[in-house]
Protein backbone atom coordinates (compact mmCIF):
# COMPACT_ATOMS: atom_id res chain seq x y z
CA UNK A 1 0.00 0.00 0.00
CA UNK A 2 1.23 3.31 -1.02
CA UNK A 3 1.69 5.98 1.74
CA UNK A 4 -0.30 9.36 1.57
CA UNK A 5 2.69 11.16 1.02
CA UNK A 6 3.73 9.00 -2.65
CA UNK A 7 0.02 9.50 -3.48
CA UNK A 8 0.21 12.06 -7.04
CA UNK A 9 -3.56 13.50 -8.40
CA UNK A 10 -2.68 11.26 -11.70
CA UNK A 11 -3.80 8.32 -8.87
CA UNK A 12 -7.24 9.59 -8.85
CA UNK A 13 -10.12 9.36 -11.06
CA UNK A 14 -13.71 10.21 -10.87
CA UNK A 15 -16.49 8.03 -10.21
CA UNK A 16 -20.11 8.30 -10.98
CA UNK A 17 -21.91 8.08 -7.62
CA UNK A 18 -26.15 7.85 -8.90
CA UNK A 19 -26.77 6.33 -11.54
CA UNK A 20 -28.35 9.29 -13.66
CA UNK A 21 -25.92 10.97 -15.31
CA UNK A 22 -27.15 14.83 -15.51
CA UNK A 23 -24.30 16.59 -17.41
CA UNK A 24 -24.14 15.05 -20.51
CA UNK A 25 -24.93 16.44 -23.77
CA UNK A 26 -28.39 16.51 -25.06
CA UNK A 27 -28.58 13.94 -27.87
CA UNK A 28 -32.07 15.02 -28.93
CA UNK A 29 -33.69 17.57 -30.61
CA UNK A 30 -35.72 19.80 -28.63
CA UNK A 31 -39.68 19.65 -28.58
CA UNK A 32 -41.85 22.49 -29.31
CA UNK A 33 -44.77 23.58 -27.52
CA UNK A 34 -47.01 22.05 -30.13
CA UNK A 35 -45.24 18.63 -30.67
CA UNK A 36 -45.44 18.22 -26.61
CA UNK A 37 -49.16 18.87 -26.50
CA UNK A 38 -49.40 16.12 -29.30
CA UNK A 39 -47.41 13.86 -27.62
CA UNK A 40 -49.76 14.11 -24.67
CA UNK A 41 -52.60 14.21 -26.72
CA UNK A 42 -52.27 10.80 -28.28
CA UNK A 43 -51.98 8.75 -24.99
CA UNK A 44 -55.56 9.61 -24.16
CA UNK A 45 -56.55 6.60 -26.73
CA UNK A 46 -60.51 8.00 -26.00
CA UNK A 47 -59.58 11.26 -27.21
CA UNK A 48 -58.08 10.24 -29.79
CA UNK A 49 -60.93 7.84 -30.90
CA UNK A 50 -63.13 10.88 -30.70
CA UNK A 51 -61.30 12.57 -32.56
CA UNK A 52 -61.35 9.92 -35.37
CA UNK A 53 -65.36 9.71 -34.74
CA UNK A 54 -65.37 13.13 -35.40
CA UNK A 55 -63.16 13.81 -38.00
CA UNK A 56 -65.66 10.97 -40.58
CA UNK A 57 -68.50 12.60 -39.10
CA UNK A 58 -67.26 15.87 -40.72
CA UNK A 59 -66.21 14.25 -43.68
CA UNK A 60 -69.70 12.26 -44.08
CA UNK A 61 -71.24 15.84 -43.60
CA UNK A 62 -68.53 17.44 -46.30
CA UNK A 63 -68.44 14.79 -48.48
CA UNK A 64 -71.26 12.86 -49.33
CA UNK A 65 -73.21 15.36 -51.13
CA UNK A 66 -70.87 14.97 -53.46
CA UNK A 67 -70.60 11.25 -54.11
CA UNK A 68 -74.91 11.15 -54.73
CA UNK A 69 -76.76 12.68 -57.81
CA UNK A 70 -79.26 13.50 -54.92
CA UNK A 71 -79.88 16.99 -54.10
CA UNK A 72 -81.17 18.46 -50.77
CA UNK A 73 -84.86 19.75 -51.92
CA UNK A 74 -85.54 16.69 -53.73
CA UNK A 75 -87.93 14.44 -52.60
CA UNK A 76 -90.92 12.09 -54.19
CA UNK A 77 -93.53 11.85 -51.63
CA UNK A 78 -94.90 8.48 -53.48
CA UNK A 79 -91.13 7.19 -52.27
CA UNK A 80 -91.63 8.26 -48.69
CA UNK A 81 -90.88 5.83 -45.81
CA UNK A 82 -88.97 4.00 -47.50
CA UNK A 83 -86.05 0.94 -45.94
CA UNK A 84 -82.49 1.69 -46.40
CA UNK A 85 -81.63 0.73 -49.66
CA UNK A 86 -78.00 0.31 -51.43
CA UNK A 87 -77.07 -1.37 -54.75
CA UNK A 88 -73.48 -2.18 -53.47
CA UNK A 89 -74.24 -3.41 -50.05
CA UNK A 90 -77.37 -5.42 -51.48
CA UNK A 91 -75.39 -7.73 -52.70
CA UNK A 92 -74.13 -8.91 -49.31
CA UNK A 93 -77.43 -9.86 -48.42
CA UNK A 94 -78.69 -6.39 -45.96
CA UNK A 95 -79.82 -2.52 -47.18
CA UNK A 96 -81.62 -3.99 -49.55
CA UNK A 97 -84.73 -1.95 -49.40
CA UNK A 98 -86.83 -5.78 -48.85
CA UNK A 99 -88.89 -6.66 -45.86
CA UNK A 100 -90.87 -10.12 -44.85
CA UNK A 101 -94.12 -9.76 -46.21
CA UNK A 102 -97.68 -12.28 -44.83
CA UNK A 103 -100.28 -11.97 -47.55
CA UNK A 104 -103.13 -13.24 -49.03
CA UNK A 105 -103.40 -14.72 -52.56
CA UNK A 106 -105.25 -11.17 -52.97
CA UNK A 107 -102.29 -9.09 -52.03
CA UNK A 108 -100.05 -11.77 -53.38
CA UNK A 109 -101.73 -11.72 -56.73
CA UNK A 110 -101.42 -7.94 -56.73
CA UNK A 111 -97.27 -7.60 -55.99
CA UNK A 112 -96.74 -10.44 -59.01
CA UNK A 113 -99.21 -8.18 -61.51
CA UNK A 114 -96.96 -5.13 -61.14
CA UNK A 115 -94.33 -7.36 -62.43
CA UNK A 116 -96.64 -9.37 -65.16
CA UNK A 117 -97.98 -5.45 -65.81
CA UNK A 118 -94.12 -4.31 -66.54
CA UNK A 119 -93.78 -6.53 -69.25
CA UNK A 120 -97.23 -5.42 -71.20
CA UNK A 121 -95.68 -3.12 -73.47
CA UNK A 122 -96.52 -2.38 -77.11
CA UNK A 123 -95.38 -5.55 -78.63
CA UNK A 124 -96.75 -7.23 -75.73
CA UNK A 125 -100.00 -5.82 -75.42
CA UNK A 126 -101.88 -8.81 -76.67
CA UNK A 127 -99.74 -11.27 -74.94
CA UNK A 128 -100.38 -13.47 -71.46
CA UNK A 129 -97.71 -14.20 -68.74
CA UNK A 130 -97.01 -17.00 -66.71
CA UNK A 131 -96.10 -16.18 -63.29
CA UNK A 132 -93.65 -19.29 -62.85
CA UNK A 133 -91.93 -16.69 -65.73
CA UNK A 134 -91.06 -13.64 -63.08
CA UNK A 135 -88.92 -15.03 -60.76
CA UNK A 136 -85.95 -12.99 -62.00
CA UNK A 137 -87.86 -10.21 -63.70
CA UNK A 138 -86.35 -6.91 -62.46
CA UNK A 139 -89.09 -4.93 -61.27
CA UNK A 140 -90.80 -8.35 -59.35
CA UNK A 141 -91.35 -7.17 -55.57
CA UNK A 142 -91.41 -10.44 -54.49
CA UNK A 143 -88.22 -11.31 -54.40
CA UNK A 144 -88.00 -14.45 -51.88
CA UNK A 145 -90.85 -17.08 -51.13
CA UNK A 146 -90.55 -18.59 -47.50
CA UNK A 147 -93.92 -20.25 -46.91
CA UNK A 148 -97.56 -21.57 -47.73
CA UNK A 149 -100.27 -22.02 -45.04
CA UNK A 150 -103.54 -21.94 -44.49
CA UNK A 151 -105.31 -19.90 -41.83
CA UNK A 152 -108.95 -19.93 -40.58
CA UNK A 153 -109.63 -21.58 -44.21
CA UNK A 154 -107.63 -18.43 -45.84
CA UNK A 155 -104.70 -19.48 -47.97
CA UNK A 156 -101.72 -17.40 -46.59
CA UNK A 157 -97.67 -16.94 -48.24
CA UNK A 158 -94.76 -15.30 -46.77
CA UNK A 159 -92.07 -13.92 -48.68
CA UNK A 160 -89.26 -11.02 -48.89
CA UNK A 161 -90.74 -7.79 -50.62
CA UNK A 162 -89.16 -4.79 -52.13
CA UNK A 163 -90.78 -2.02 -50.87
CA UNK A 164 -89.04 0.09 -54.05
CA UNK A 165 -90.75 -2.12 -56.36
CA UNK A 166 -94.22 -2.68 -53.92
CA UNK A 167 -95.27 1.09 -55.01
CA UNK A 168 -96.35 -0.16 -58.71
CA UNK A 169 -98.47 1.69 -60.52
CA UNK A 170 -100.74 5.12 -60.50
CA UNK A 171 -103.26 7.03 -62.44
CA UNK A 172 -101.73 10.68 -63.10
CA UNK A 173 -102.85 13.42 -65.21
CA UNK A 174 -100.33 14.99 -67.47
CA UNK A 175 -100.00 17.87 -70.20
CA UNK A 176 -99.90 16.52 -73.67
CA UNK A 177 -96.57 18.15 -74.04
CA UNK A 178 -95.36 15.84 -71.05
CA UNK A 179 -96.38 12.63 -72.85
CA UNK A 180 -94.60 13.30 -75.69
CA UNK A 181 -91.66 14.07 -73.90
CA UNK A 182 -92.23 10.98 -71.92
CA UNK A 183 -92.85 9.28 -75.53
CA UNK A 184 -89.18 10.47 -76.80
CA UNK A 185 -87.81 9.59 -73.39
CA UNK A 186 -88.77 6.06 -73.48
CA UNK A 187 -87.31 5.57 -77.41
CA UNK A 188 -84.02 6.90 -75.69
CA UNK A 189 -83.21 5.22 -72.83
CA UNK A 190 -85.91 1.98 -73.09
CA UNK A 191 -87.43 1.89 -69.69
CA UNK A 192 -91.07 2.12 -70.04
CA UNK A 193 -93.51 4.38 -68.15
CA UNK A 194 -96.52 4.99 -69.70
CA UNK A 195 -98.27 1.69 -69.27
CA UNK A 196 -102.10 0.69 -70.82
CA UNK A 197 -105.07 1.71 -69.30
CA UNK A 198 -107.49 -1.18 -67.40
CA UNK A 199 -110.93 -1.18 -68.29
CA UNK A 200 -112.47 -0.47 -64.82
CA UNK A 201 -115.77 -0.70 -66.33
CA UNK A 202 -115.80 -4.53 -65.49
CA UNK A 203 -115.07 -4.10 -62.09
CA UNK A 204 -118.32 -3.91 -59.53
CA UNK A 205 -116.03 -2.45 -56.38
CA UNK A 206 -115.17 0.80 -56.40
CA UNK A 207 -111.54 0.14 -54.72
CA UNK A 208 -110.88 -2.03 -57.82
CA UNK A 209 -111.79 1.10 -60.07
CA UNK A 210 -109.15 3.33 -59.18
CA UNK A 211 -106.38 1.17 -58.10
CA UNK A 212 -104.39 1.23 -60.83
CA UNK A 213 -102.51 -2.62 -60.04
CA UNK A 214 -105.32 -4.20 -60.50
CA UNK A 215 -104.81 -4.85 -64.34
CA UNK A 216 -106.29 -8.19 -64.63
CA UNK A 217 -109.62 -9.61 -64.45
CA UNK A 218 -111.18 -10.04 -60.20
CA UNK A 219 -114.52 -10.59 -58.91
CA UNK A 220 -115.86 -8.41 -56.23
CA UNK A 221 -113.46 -9.59 -53.47
CA UNK A 222 -110.30 -9.22 -55.36
CA UNK A 223 -109.70 -12.56 -56.26
CA UNK A 224 -108.21 -13.20 -59.78
CA UNK A 225 -110.45 -14.98 -62.35
CA UNK A 226 -108.70 -17.91 -64.44
CA UNK A 227 -109.75 -18.64 -68.37
CA UNK A 228 -112.95 -20.12 -67.26
CA UNK A 229 -113.66 -16.96 -65.45
CA UNK A 230 -113.97 -18.08 -61.98
CA UNK A 231 -112.35 -16.69 -58.95
CA UNK A 232 -109.09 -18.27 -57.90
CA UNK A 233 -108.53 -18.58 -54.35
CA UNK A 234 -105.65 -21.37 -53.87
CA UNK A 235 -102.25 -19.83 -54.38
CA UNK A 236 -101.09 -23.16 -56.04
CA UNK A 237 -103.77 -23.19 -58.55
CA UNK A 238 -102.65 -19.29 -59.50
CA UNK A 239 -100.96 -19.47 -62.93
CA UNK A 240 -101.49 -16.39 -64.91
CA UNK A 241 -103.45 -12.95 -64.73
CA UNK A 242 -106.28 -12.11 -67.38
CA UNK A 243 -105.48 -8.65 -69.23
CA UNK A 244 -108.50 -6.65 -69.01
CA UNK A 245 -107.05 -3.29 -70.74
CA UNK A 246 -108.77 -0.21 -72.07
CA UNK A 247 -109.09 -0.95 -76.23
CA UNK A 248 -110.41 1.11 -78.94
CA UNK A 249 -113.14 -0.04 -81.84
CA UNK A 250 -110.29 -1.85 -83.34
CA UNK A 251 -109.18 -3.51 -80.61
CA UNK A 252 -105.68 -1.93 -79.98
CA UNK A 253 -104.70 -1.26 -76.52
CA UNK A 254 -105.07 2.52 -75.29
CA UNK A 255 -102.30 4.30 -73.11
CA UNK A 256 -103.86 7.68 -72.78
CA UNK A 257 -107.47 8.93 -72.45
CA UNK A 258 -108.12 12.64 -74.07
CA UNK A 259 -109.40 14.64 -71.06
CA UNK A 260 -109.22 18.06 -73.72
CA UNK A 261 -107.40 20.75 -72.74
CA UNK A 262 -104.54 19.15 -73.94
CA UNK A 263 -104.37 16.96 -71.06
CA UNK A 264 -104.23 13.26 -71.10
CA UNK A 265 -105.09 10.48 -68.16
CA UNK A 266 -102.47 8.03 -67.81
CA UNK A 267 -101.61 5.28 -66.47
CA UNK A 268 -97.35 5.34 -65.42
CA UNK A 269 -95.20 2.84 -63.70
CA UNK A 270 -93.91 4.34 -59.85
CA UNK A 271 -90.14 3.18 -60.55
CA UNK A 272 -89.65 4.14 -63.80
CA UNK A 273 -91.56 7.59 -63.71
CA UNK A 274 -89.14 8.29 -60.49
CA UNK A 275 -86.27 7.38 -62.98
CA UNK A 276 -87.61 10.20 -65.27
CA UNK A 277 -87.80 12.75 -62.62
CA UNK A 278 -85.13 12.63 -61.11
CA UNK A 279 -82.51 10.68 -63.47
CA UNK A 280 -81.96 7.75 -60.61
CA UNK A 281 -83.69 4.83 -59.87
CA UNK A 282 -85.30 5.33 -56.01
CA UNK A 283 -82.78 3.59 -53.64
CA UNK A 284 -81.89 5.27 -50.57
CA UNK A 285 -79.40 4.92 -48.53
CA UNK A 286 -79.95 5.61 -45.26
CA UNK A 287 -83.81 5.08 -46.33
CA UNK A 288 -86.47 8.55 -46.92
CA UNK A 289 -88.97 10.24 -44.49
CA UNK A 290 -92.06 10.91 -44.14
CA UNK A 291 -92.46 13.07 -47.15
CA UNK A 292 -89.70 11.21 -49.57
CA UNK A 293 -86.59 13.26 -48.99
CA UNK A 294 -83.37 11.24 -48.79
CA UNK A 295 -82.18 10.98 -45.18
CA UNK A 296 -78.43 10.18 -45.79
CA UNK A 297 -78.76 13.83 -47.73
CA UNK A 298 -80.91 15.82 -45.31
CA UNK A 299 -78.87 14.56 -42.58
CA UNK A 300 -75.11 15.27 -44.02
CA UNK A 301 -76.31 18.92 -44.65
CA UNK A 302 -77.90 18.96 -40.89
CA UNK A 303 -74.93 17.79 -40.06
CA UNK A 304 -73.31 20.49 -42.12
CA UNK A 305 -75.26 23.39 -40.64
CA UNK A 306 -75.09 22.19 -36.39
CA UNK A 307 -71.19 22.29 -37.04
CA UNK A 308 -70.97 25.53 -38.79
CA UNK A 309 -73.48 26.92 -36.29
CA UNK A 310 -71.22 25.75 -33.40
CA UNK A 311 -67.88 26.52 -35.06
CA UNK A 312 -68.84 29.81 -35.23
CA UNK A 313 -70.59 30.88 -32.08
CA UNK A 314 -67.29 28.81 -30.18
CA UNK A 315 -65.10 30.97 -32.32
CA UNK A 316 -66.46 34.37 -31.87
CA UNK A 317 -67.39 33.51 -28.03
CA UNK A 318 -63.72 33.17 -27.59
CA UNK A 319 -62.82 36.30 -29.00
CA UNK A 320 -64.89 38.21 -27.19
CA UNK A 321 -64.67 35.91 -24.09
CA UNK A 322 -61.23 36.04 -23.99
CA UNK A 323 -60.44 39.63 -24.49
CA UNK A 324 -63.56 40.64 -21.58
CA UNK A 325 -61.36 38.08 -20.13
CA UNK A 326 -58.19 39.20 -19.80
CA UNK A 327 -59.21 42.71 -19.19
CA UNK A 328 -60.92 41.57 -16.19
CA UNK A 329 -58.57 39.43 -14.92
CA UNK A 330 -55.03 41.26 -15.55
CA UNK A 331 -56.56 45.17 -14.28
CA UNK A 332 -58.91 43.99 -11.45
CA UNK A 333 -60.15 46.00 -8.70
CA UNK A 334 -62.88 48.57 -10.08
CA UNK A 335 -62.71 47.38 -13.52
CA UNK A 336 -63.15 44.12 -12.63
CA UNK A 337 -66.33 44.85 -10.60
CA UNK A 338 -67.85 46.64 -12.97
CA UNK A 339 -67.32 44.44 -16.03
CA UNK A 340 -68.75 41.52 -13.41
CA UNK A 341 -71.88 43.34 -12.59
CA UNK A 342 -72.28 43.41 -16.71
CA UNK A 343 -71.75 40.10 -16.85
CA UNK A 344 -73.88 39.20 -14.20
CA UNK A 345 -76.83 41.17 -15.53
CA UNK A 346 -76.27 39.64 -19.20
CA UNK A 347 -75.83 36.06 -17.61
CA UNK A 348 -79.36 36.69 -15.41
CA UNK A 349 -81.18 36.52 -18.58
CA UNK A 350 -82.84 32.93 -19.72
CA UNK A 351 -81.27 31.80 -23.00
CA UNK A 352 -84.46 30.86 -24.25
CA UNK A 353 -86.16 34.26 -23.51
CA UNK A 354 -83.44 35.65 -25.62
CA UNK A 355 -83.47 33.12 -28.66
CA UNK A 356 -87.32 33.92 -28.58
CA UNK A 357 -87.07 37.28 -28.67
CA UNK A 358 -84.28 37.54 -31.40
CA UNK A 359 -86.64 35.24 -33.29
CA UNK A 360 -89.85 36.80 -33.27
CA UNK A 361 -88.37 40.79 -33.88
CA UNK A 362 -85.50 39.10 -36.44
CA UNK A 363 -86.79 35.81 -38.34
CA UNK A 364 -90.50 36.62 -38.32
CA UNK A 365 -90.31 39.96 -39.66
CA UNK A 366 -87.96 39.12 -42.55
CA UNK A 367 -84.91 40.50 -41.51
CA UNK A 368 -82.58 37.77 -40.73
CA UNK A 369 -82.23 34.24 -41.54
CA UNK A 370 -83.28 31.30 -39.05
CA UNK A 371 -79.76 30.51 -38.65
CA UNK A 372 -78.54 34.09 -38.10
CA UNK A 373 -80.59 34.76 -35.69
CA UNK A 374 -79.65 31.76 -34.23
CA UNK A 375 -76.19 32.26 -34.28
CA UNK A 376 -76.78 36.30 -32.79
CA UNK A 377 -78.78 34.57 -30.07
CA UNK A 378 -75.62 32.85 -28.53
CA UNK A 379 -73.20 35.23 -29.28
CA UNK A 380 -75.89 37.29 -26.75
CA UNK A 381 -74.61 35.60 -23.78
CA UNK A 382 -72.58 32.20 -24.81
CA UNK A 383 -68.93 34.41 -23.66
CA UNK A 384 -69.97 35.01 -20.27
CA UNK A 385 -68.16 31.29 -19.78
CA UNK A 386 -65.19 31.92 -21.53
CA UNK A 387 -65.09 35.16 -20.04
CA UNK A 388 -64.87 34.07 -16.87
CA UNK A 389 -62.67 30.86 -17.28
CA UNK A 390 -59.93 33.75 -18.86
CA UNK A 391 -60.55 36.22 -15.32
CA UNK A 392 -59.57 33.22 -13.18
CA UNK A 393 -56.59 32.30 -15.27
CA UNK A 394 -55.70 35.82 -15.68
CA UNK A 395 -56.02 35.66 -11.47
CA UNK A 396 -54.04 32.69 -11.26
CA UNK A 397 -50.50 33.74 -13.14
CA UNK A 398 -50.27 37.32 -12.93
CA UNK A 399 -48.45 37.70 -10.09
CA UNK A 400 -46.03 34.69 -11.11
CA UNK A 401 -42.10 35.76 -11.55
CA UNK A 402 -41.98 35.31 -14.59
CA UNK A 403 -44.63 37.91 -15.15
CA UNK A 404 -43.51 40.31 -12.91
CA UNK A 405 -39.91 39.97 -14.34
CA UNK A 406 -41.19 40.87 -17.48
CA UNK A 407 -42.73 43.79 -16.28
CA UNK A 408 -39.46 44.71 -14.90
CA UNK A 409 -37.77 44.67 -18.24
CA UNK A 410 -40.58 47.13 -19.49
CA UNK A 411 -42.93 44.71 -20.98
CA UNK A 412 -46.65 46.76 -21.57
CA UNK A 413 -49.80 45.40 -20.46
CA UNK A 414 -50.92 43.98 -23.80
CA UNK A 415 -47.36 42.01 -24.10
CA UNK A 416 -48.47 40.70 -20.55
CA UNK A 417 -51.35 39.98 -20.93
CA UNK A 418 -50.96 38.29 -24.43
CA UNK A 419 -47.64 37.23 -24.62
CA UNK A 420 -46.73 35.68 -21.21
CA UNK A 421 -50.22 34.93 -19.24
CA UNK A 422 -52.46 34.11 -21.90
CA UNK A 423 -50.50 31.12 -23.31
CA UNK A 424 -50.04 29.39 -19.92
CA UNK A 425 -54.55 29.65 -19.98
CA UNK A 426 -54.77 28.07 -22.99
CA UNK A 427 -54.91 24.66 -22.57
CA UNK A 428 -58.81 25.78 -20.22
CA UNK A 429 -59.58 28.41 -22.96
CA UNK A 430 -59.19 26.12 -25.52
CA UNK A 431 -61.58 23.23 -23.49
CA UNK A 432 -64.15 25.77 -22.81
CA UNK A 433 -64.08 26.65 -26.49
CA UNK A 434 -64.42 23.12 -27.73
CA UNK A 435 -66.82 22.17 -25.02
CA UNK A 436 -69.16 24.97 -26.42
CA UNK A 437 -69.27 23.14 -29.38
CA UNK A 438 -71.45 20.00 -28.13
CA UNK A 439 -73.51 22.84 -26.23
CA UNK A 440 -74.56 24.60 -29.10
CA UNK A 441 -75.30 21.49 -31.09
CA UNK A 442 -77.39 20.29 -28.11
CA UNK A 443 -79.08 23.78 -27.62
CA UNK A 444 -79.98 23.56 -31.76
CA UNK A 445 -81.06 20.17 -31.90
CA UNK A 446 -83.74 21.02 -28.59
CA UNK A 447 -84.73 24.21 -30.37
CA UNK A 448 -85.52 22.61 -33.59
CA UNK A 449 -86.62 19.63 -31.89
CA UNK A 450 -89.58 21.46 -29.82
CA UNK A 451 -89.94 24.03 -32.97
CA UNK A 452 -88.84 26.78 -31.47
CA UNK A 453 -86.97 27.60 -34.03
CA UNK A 454 -87.43 26.34 -37.69
CA UNK A 455 -84.19 25.28 -39.80
CA UNK A 456 -86.31 23.20 -42.05
CA UNK A 457 -87.43 23.07 -45.37
CA UNK A 458 -86.53 22.46 -48.84
CA UNK A 459 -83.04 24.28 -48.94
CA UNK A 460 -82.32 23.41 -44.97
CA UNK A 461 -81.92 20.93 -42.74
CA UNK A 462 -80.59 20.46 -39.44
CA UNK A 463 -80.81 17.16 -37.02
CA UNK A 464 -82.74 18.51 -34.53
CA UNK A 465 -85.72 19.41 -37.14
CA UNK A 466 -84.84 15.32 -38.33
CA UNK A 467 -85.51 14.27 -35.11
CA UNK A 468 -89.00 16.22 -34.32
CA UNK A 469 -89.96 14.80 -37.78
CA UNK A 470 -89.24 11.34 -37.01
CA UNK A 471 -90.52 11.04 -33.71
CA UNK A 472 -94.22 9.87 -34.91
CA UNK A 473 -92.57 7.23 -36.87
CA UNK A 474 -90.27 5.75 -34.15
CA UNK A 475 -92.25 2.48 -33.63
CA UNK A 476 -93.24 1.64 -37.27
CA UNK A 477 -90.08 3.06 -39.02
CA UNK A 478 -87.51 3.44 -36.66
CA UNK A 479 -84.81 4.45 -39.25
CA UNK A 480 -86.10 8.03 -39.92
CA UNK A 481 -85.03 8.63 -36.35
CA UNK A 482 -82.24 6.40 -35.54
CA UNK A 483 -79.58 7.66 -37.56
CA UNK A 484 -80.13 11.60 -36.50
CA UNK A 485 -80.08 9.80 -32.74
CA UNK A 486 -76.92 8.41 -33.06
CA UNK A 487 -75.22 10.95 -34.61
CA UNK A 488 -76.07 13.75 -32.25
CA UNK A 489 -75.02 11.06 -29.43
CA UNK A 490 -71.84 10.62 -30.91
CA UNK A 491 -71.10 13.93 -31.40
CA UNK A 492 -72.32 15.29 -28.12
CA UNK A 493 -69.93 12.08 -26.35
CA UNK A 494 -66.79 12.58 -28.34
CA UNK A 495 -66.67 16.49 -28.14
CA UNK A 496 -66.80 16.04 -24.75
CA UNK A 497 -63.94 13.62 -24.71
CA UNK A 498 -61.97 16.06 -27.11
CA UNK A 499 -62.46 18.21 -24.77
CA UNK A 500 -60.90 16.84 -22.35
CA UNK A 501 -57.87 15.42 -24.29
CA UNK A 502 -57.02 19.22 -25.57
CA UNK A 503 -57.32 20.04 -22.14
CA UNK A 504 -54.57 17.83 -20.52
CA UNK A 505 -52.98 18.46 -24.40
CA UNK A 506 -52.26 21.90 -23.77
CA UNK A 507 -51.66 22.11 -20.23
CA UNK A 508 -48.21 24.08 -19.19
CA UNK A 509 -47.90 22.50 -16.08
CA UNK A 510 -47.38 19.14 -18.06
CA UNK A 511 -45.07 19.79 -19.96
CA UNK A 512 -42.19 17.52 -20.51
CA UNK A 513 -44.29 14.99 -18.29
CA UNK A 514 -44.01 11.04 -19.04
CA UNK A 515 -47.03 9.21 -17.52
Amino acid sequence: MQEYKDLTPSDFEFVQLDDTIYDTRFETKPVGYLKDAWNRFKKNKASVVAAIIILLIVLYGVFYPFTTTKKLSENDVEYSLMRPKNEFLSKMGFCNGQYKKKGSLVSYAQDYGKAIGYLYRPENANRTFKISDLEDLEFNPVKKIKRKYEEEGINYIDYQCDQYLEKGFVYAQITRTEYEAILEWQEETGYQVLFPLVDTSKYTNSMHKTNPNIWYEVDNKGYPLNAKGKAVKNIDDLEQLIPNFLKDSDGNVLYKTDLGTDSYSVRMLRYTRHIYNYGSEPSFFLGSDGIGYDIAVRLAYGIRLSLILAICVSIINLIIGSIYGAIEGYYGGVVDMTMERITDVLGGIPTMVVITLFNIFLVETNKVSPAVSFIIAFIATGWIGTAGSVRTQFYRFKHQEYVLAARTLGARDVRLMFKHIFPNSLGTIITSSVLVIPGVIFSETSLSYLGIIDLNGPNASSVGTMLSNGQQYLSTYPHVILWPAIIIALLMLCFNLFGNGLRDAFNPSLRGVDE
